[in-house]
């Protein structure tokens, strides 16, 4: 047996995937800069401890973690797939930390895959 063979390349996300679900997300909001997405949801911990709360910013095209760390490469989701998105706001942008103006939400993250959310 040849265990010399190269490694099948990773599977692309699938249509319910949390990969697939952020891409969608950041692809919209290239289209509207002035648009900032919240969303708000819990990553595992551990076998017995509660999810450990985090935060994510979609904002032209791009996530950032205002919680934990992310990776250097942009390729890659924000998100792991074990992690569960409780809500979603859609916020004025660029956001200003002293006046923040929720334009919709909290919602379900899935609804702000159709562009007519988005204001």
């Amino acid at each position: 047996m040849d265990d010399s063979a190269p490694n099948p390349a990773p599977a692309a996300p699938g249509p319910g995937s949390i990969a697939a679900l952020l891409a969608a997300l950041e692809q919209l909001s290239r289209l509207r800069p002035d648009r900032v997405l919240r969303l708000r949801g819990g990553l595992p911990a551990g076998a017995e401890a509660s999810p450990e709360p985090f935060e994510l910013l979609i904002f032209r095209g791009f996530s950032s973690s205002t919680t934990h760390p992310t990776g250097f490469d942009p390729d890659q989701p924000a998100l792991p797939e074990t992690a569960r998105i409780a809500s979603a706001e859609l916020l004025a942008g660029p956001l200003d930390p002293t006046s923040e103006t929720v334009l919709a939400g909290p919602l379900p993250a899935e609804a702000f895959l159709e562009p007519e959310a988005w204001g």
